[in-house]
């Protein structure tokens, strides 16, 4: 438990302060720890009786001679979950040394019991990353969601309850973008308070969050009964809102659809990426984004882009020759995504109703389709949707 590395810090650190040698063992007693060098993997005969015993002990010049790699001082057991994992030895006569004793005990086994809850928590991490990348990638012919479950179970996580997948993505914007004077960023650099961010608003024992690659968080999301999903949406613009805080940063988040199989998290999960892909693909755009909201553009983008390309051409040619193509087609797609409500449409657009209706006749008199056919709007707006998905 005692790893040799921390325990030659330790020792070295604590014997700088003291000005006497500290020297740390192992249980069976060999120095794995000391200010003088020289004595590591050496065996120091006494620990092995502090160890068993768990009471400290003191040698004079004389006792020392007759043990083995012992010199003059004071040595106590290292006791963690009441067990003996080691010694602290002071150099020295044990009446200089004695006050020093139980204050390096007490630090020794405070940062022992530090590194053994840091070790334990990478672990989980570790295990909930696996886990995530498992769900994730899951094919029912290469593995059995059972066997996922059961994994989860030893986790503390039920995969049996309803949860919702998130995709977080975290970015260092251009330049440009950058408020004046904010240092640069590197997103791996930041990984773990990231982390720590998104687990205080994702702070359900049940909520499974971990690390998939640079820059992006998962999270599987208990949904509790009776909290619906608008509150979802506010917990991620929460998250949006703190990364914006740190300098130089900025997040953008996908919902999937609720799930309580190992096969609905996987189809979650994937939609939830699928939502942070298609999602803000406009300045105006919302940083949270959910797949409900997407699941048009979702089925375009699974066409192939020579389809989308010919879907283009044939409809919007004469509009994409226009100077103010982008305004057309963003009037065009608030048109549709609004119900086909004038009103809805100049709001979401942030712009007067009369020039929604001056776009729309434009439209029109170029295309020679009325609007109100909504075949004909309908093709419009998916030809619209086809020129923002681009080459993705």
């Amino acid at each position: 438990m005692l790893s040799p590395s921390l325990a030659q810090e330790i020792a070295g650190d604590t014997s700088a302060v003291i000005g006497f040698n500290v020297l740390i063992t192992d249980a069976e007693g060999m120095v794995i720890g000391s200010g003088d060098s020289s004595r590591v993997g050496s065996f120091h005969e006494a620990s092995v009786e502090v160890v068993r015993t768990q009471e400290p002990a003191t040698h004079n010049a004389s006792q020392a001679q007759q043990l083995r790699g012992v010199r003059p001082g004071v040595t106590l057991p290292l006791v963690t979950d009441g067990r003996a994992v080691g010694t602290v030895g002071i150099t020295g006569t044990p009446a200089q040394v004695r006050r020093f004793g139980l204050l390096v005990k007490r630090q020794t086994e405070i940062l022992l019991r530090e590194s053994v809850m840091l070790r334990s928590r990478l672990l989980s991490e570790r295990a909930a990353e696996k886990l995530l990348a498992d769900i994730a990638s899951y094919d029912p012919q290469v593995v059995e969601g059972d066997f996922l479950v059961f994994r989860a179970a030893e986790l503390g996580f039920d995969l049996r309850l309803q949860r919702v997948a998130v995709a977080i993505e975290v970015t260092v914007p251009g330049g440009a973008a950058r408020r004046r004077g904010a240092p640069t960023q590197d997103v791996s650099l930041v990984r773990t308070e990231l982390l720590r961010t998104v687990r205080e608003v994702f702070a359900d024992t049940q909520d499974i969050v971990a690390g998939t690659a640079p820059g992006r968080i998962g999270v599987l999301h208990r949904c509790p009964a009776r909290r619906g999903t608008a509150a979802l949406v506010a917990d991620c613009r929460r998250v949006v809102d703190v990364v914006a805080a740190q300098d130089g940063l900025t997040a953008r988040v996908g919902i999937g659809e609720p799930a309580d199989s190992v096969a609905g998290l996987h189809d979650s999960y994937q939609d939830a990426c699928d939502a942070l892909r298609l999602g803000g693909r406009s300045a105006g755009d919302s940083p949270v984004q959910q797949i409900a909201d997407l699941r048009v553009h979702q089925v375009l983008a699974a066409v192939n882009q020579s389809a989308r390309n010919r879907l283009l051409d044939l409809t919007t040619a004469d509009l994409r020759a226009q100077p103010d193509w982008p305004a057309l087609r963003d009037t065009v797609t608030a048109w549709c995504e609004s119900g086909f409500n004038l009103v809805r449409a100049s709001a979401a657009l942030h712009i007067h109703r009369n020039t929604v209706v001056y776009r729309m006749n434009k439209i029109e008199q170029i295309t020679g389709r009325p609007l109100r056919d909504h075949r004909t709007t309908m093709a419009l707006y998916l030809a619209c949707l086809a020129d923002r998905l681009g080459g993705g």
